[in-house]
């Protein structure tokens, strides 16, 4: 993971439920609103695609 970065959040319930053979990173853009949220702690990747 590059140096300065934070996890936010995993999806736990994927590694549960599924056999993963392979990662990879990636990132998103968040605005306005979606960065408050991310600041409260109030992230949810359920019915996330």
């Amino acid at each position: 993971m590059a140096e300065g970065v934070e996890v936010i959040e995993r999806n736990k319930k994927a590694q549960f439920e599924y056999d993963i053979e392979d990662t990879l990173e990636a990132g998103i853009v968040l605005e306005g609103s979606e960065v408050k949220s991310v600041r409260n702690g109030k992230v949810s990747l359920d019915g996330a695609y």
